[in-house]
């Protein structure tokens, strides 16, 4: 069990680093002229997406970890 859970932390954590580099690529490469139908720069949008999907992963890997300490504590 502890080794599914560490396995699991290391795939949402590689997950948040994901998301974390896609956002800094997306924010790097910001261009103004390049708008979808609402007025706003597309890559605007993949910043927003990026940070709540690395919020989440963030959530996911702590709730993990949190098991992990309690299952590794009853032992």
């Amino acid at each position: 069990m502890t080794i599914l859970l560490v396995l699991l932390i290391i795939g949402t954590a590689g997950a948040v680093a994901f998301a974390l580099i896609r956002g800094l690529h997306a924010f790097a490469n910001l261009r103004p002229a390049d708008v979808d139908e609402a007025g706003l720069p597309k890559s605007l949008t993949v910043q927003n997406k990026m940070m709540f999907a690395r919020v989440k992963w963030q959530a996911i890997t702590i709730a993990l970890i949190t098991i992990l300490v309690l299952v590794a504590g009853s032992q």
